[in-house]
């Protein structure tokens, strides 16, 4: 943690989920042009080698799914910061199959990550904004979650549940003087094809639905079309509303991010007709 400034009038903004090529490493790059004291994390410091040597930004290994890990550099942060003003739970791992055949390990995992790794820095930081009265907590979430459609069950049902956490804690957490922001990203350029990719390559052949292999692979690559928003031009938005005085509760933005929040409100039967040929699954 060496280099860490003593600048108090800046705000201090932990992230998580900062590999590069990711929305997480967009937004640390973000938050620091906008003079923010960013800490940026990752399972591993080699993912986050392009951050080194930015101003203002510093770089921490972490995993979500550690209690001691999460402890140890959120501890370490307050302890050189003296704060944390701004927690930003980006870290997520995308999983696609269809739920009836996919191992339940791989669902276990998606959760590990997505929900449970999100609530332990949740839980780990709450007490200290607690008691400085003061505090933001973003976490992102998906528009996928407002029309789930085939093959991407695990992701979109992680990510559902992180609406649903979220929008409980920004009523439990308002009275402690924290804001709670549910940033939910439309189709963003990025790297989690890549990952989702490696994770497919793990599966089992699927026997109900051989058919639709090459369906289900394409699902891996929907956010990632040629229309897709630059993760530079997201984070720019996401920042400017996050560090507003008062904040959204909810933020959207992106490619499809307008489509999808109509879809919601579509008649289920309209819905499941449009996705069934979108995702070919009829």
């Amino acid at each position: 943690m060496e280099g860490y400034g003593s600048d108090k009038m800046s705000p201090v903004v932990v992230i998580t989920g900062c590999s590069k090529g990711g929305i997480g490493n967009a937004l640390a790059r973000a938050f620091a042009a906008e003079k923010c004291r960013v800490v940026a994390t990752s399972r591993k410091l080699d993912t986050m080698s392009d951050l080194e040597g930015v101003p203002m930004l510093f770089v921490e290994e972490v995993d979500v799914k550690s209690d001691e890990s999460v402890n140890r550099v959120l501890s370490n942060v307050v302890e050189r910061f003296g704060r944390i003003d701004v927690l930003v739970n980006n870290a997520g791992v995308q999983c696609v199959g269809p739920l009836a055949e996919i191992p339940l390990s791989a669902l276990q995992s998606t959760f590990d990550t997505n929900v449970y790794g999100t609530m332990r820095l949740i839980q780990a930081v709450v007490p200290h904004m607690a008691s400085r009265r003061k505090g933001k907590i973003v976490n992102i979430g998906s528009v996928s979650v407002l029309a789930p459609g085939p093959w991407a069950g695990a992701y979109v049902s992680s990510k559902a549940a992180i609406h649903a956490l979220t929008d409980t804690l920004r009523l439990e957490l308002r009275p402690l003087g924290i804001d709670v922001i549910n940033v939910v990203p439309g189709a963003i350029k990025s790297n989690i094809a890549n990952s989702a990719t490696n994770s497919y390559t793990q599966m089992p052949e699927w026997k109900l639905y051989k058919k639709y292999e090459a369906a289900i692979r394409d699902r891996i690559n929907t956010s990632q079309g040629p229309k897709s928003t630059p993760a530079e031009e997201f984070a720019k938005k996401t920042v400017v509303a996050v560090l507003k005085k008062n904040p959204p509760a909810w933020f959207s933005y992106g490619h499809l991010s307008v489509i999808m929040n109509i879809m919601y409100y579509v008649p289920l039967f309209v819905r499941d007709f449009i996705l069934r040929r979108i995702f070919k699954c009829q």
